[in-house]
């Protein structure tokens, strides 16, 4: 029981939500990635991300000085079977969608650069 409330309580902040909305759209995306594109302090966005890997929707990935993260391949049961609801509603907001542009004029910046 205590493992559902957790999974319920991941999704109960609108900053999980937005992550959750970029990651499962992308493979993965550096922790710096995220703070650009959400534009929160680092801390706020490791606190999440930490929130959301422990309950079981990430997994992360270490590269020198930066952690990576993605959405869990091996996901529990419930989250497979919320994961075609997030796919479905999330990218409709009105944040994901600044969120996706944002994180393409962070890709094309680093591009040019």
């Amino acid at each position: 029981m205590e493992n559902i409330a957790l999974i319920f309580q991941s999704l109960d902040e609108p900053i999980r939500l937005r992550i959750l909305a970029l990651l499962l759209e992308e493979d993965e995306l550096c922790v710096c990635d995220l703070v650009a594109v959400l534009k929160l302090p680092q801390s706020t966005v490791s606190r999440h991300l930490s929130l959301l890997k422990n309950a079981g929707w990430l997994k992360d990935r270490r590269e020198g000085l930066w952690t990576h993260y993605s959405v869990d391949r091996t996901l529990g049961a419930i989250q497979q079977f919320l994961v075609p609801v997030l796919r479905t509603y999330l990218p409709d907001t009105e944040s994901a969608g600044c969120d996706r542009v944002r994180l393409k004029e962070r890709r094309a910046e680093r591009r040019d650069s």
